[in-house]
């Protein structure tokens, strides 16, 4: 069984529903219809039904029976518009304003989790992180506890001795550019709840560089070694460790030469890149040339599930990210 089809085993315990934005993806449609099928997710489209309809016959796909809301069109637009505008009327937002804005799919999805009237919400295969990010921001705000929203890519790597099996939480792999040394340790934090939260395992959190203990001195690396000093002071129970070049951190071999009084001892299954710039590139080179699965930006430390795709996704990996969010919502009841 893949770690996919564990979690949407997971999610079958504690059905919950969860919100696709975009009905206009016929990507998108093609999820809902598999999660359907699956039965491990309710699913709500948002959209016009009209047009849905459409481009679901037009490309086979059976949506029957799958609710679809059009904001504008929904006996709650006006209450959402009312509790919008009391939730951000310090910030100058009119009740116009207020409606103007909730005819958009993803704040009046957001509203929908806001509301309880869903769990949890999906969008970005074809909008940019920040359409599906801001409306999270201003209406969920951050989780108790919590000091930064920050994105992660969990990543299953196939045939792979290292990590847990294959199973890795990469952070901040999509949304912070360039963090501070305490940013970064809050970053570390979130991402070994993300991987506990999925896996059920304990984490063992590397924090990335360029060096190890030392090996090369630069403002690069002096980020990297207060972040892990921070990280260690806030949560001395957590598996951590760092600086670390990445075969340290993931390969025992190398961590018994390098790096042999490290507490992780090569078997990093949380790794926490400097920036945005190695995030990024680290989650698409493993995606890429170990075709290994990549589910994400997934979104952490927001008070209800709000999920990114890449907007190269594919219909398989909405439906991941489906199983994913449905299992943050469980975890957050």
């Amino acid at each position: 069984m893949s770690f996919i089809d564990d979690l949407k085993n997971k999610a079958k315990q504690n059905i919950k529903t969860i919100i696709l934005t975009e009905s206009e993806d016929k990507r998108v449609l093609k999820a809902a219809e598999q999660v359907k099928k699956e039965g491990f997710a309710n699913i709500i489209l948002i959209g016009n039904k009209d047009e849905a309809d459409k481009l679901a016959k037009e490309n086979d796909i059976d949506i029957s029976g799958i609710e679809i809301i059009d904001p504008e069109k929904s006996e709650k637009f006006e209450g959402y518009a009312n509790a919008f505008y009391e939730l951000r009327k310090a910030k100058g937002i009119t009740l116009e304003d207020a409606r103007k804005m909730l005819k958009d799919n993803m704040y009046f999805g957001t509203m929908m989790v806001k509301q309880g009237d869903a769990d949890g919400l999906v969008s970005g295969a074809c909008h940019s992180t920040a359409n599906t990010l801001r409306p999270a921001l201003q209406i969920l705000k951050t989780a108790p506890g919590t000091k930064l929203v920050s994105a992660f890519f969990l990543m299953v790597v196939p045939n792979c001795e290292y990590g847990e099996n294959g199973i890795f939480v990469f952070g901040d792999s999509g949304l912070v550019e360039n963090p501070t040394p305490e940013e970064l340790s809050e970053i570390a934090i979130s991402s070994s709840k993300s991987f506990k939260q999925l896996t059920g395992k304990e984490s063992k959190v590397a924090l990335l560089s360029y060096s190890t203990y030392g090996s090369a001195h630069s403002d690069l690396t002096e980020k990297v070694i207060e972040a892990t000093k921070l990280l260690k002071e806030k949560a001395p129970d957590l598996v951590c460790d760092g600086e670390l070049q990445l075969d340290a951190a993931i390969v025992p071999e190398v961590a018994e030469s390098k790096a042999p009084e490290s507490p992780i001892k090569g078997q990093a299954n949380t790794l926490i890149f400097p920036d945005l710039n190695a995030g990024n590139i680290g989650y698409k080179l493993v995606q890429r040339l170990a075709k290994a699965e990549a589910y994400g930006p997934l979104c952490q430390g927001i008070a209800r599930p709000v999920n990114d795709l890449s907007r190269g996704c594919s219909s398989e990996d909405i439906v991941g990210v489906v199983a994913i969010t449905s299992v943050q919502a469980s975890t957050m009841d």
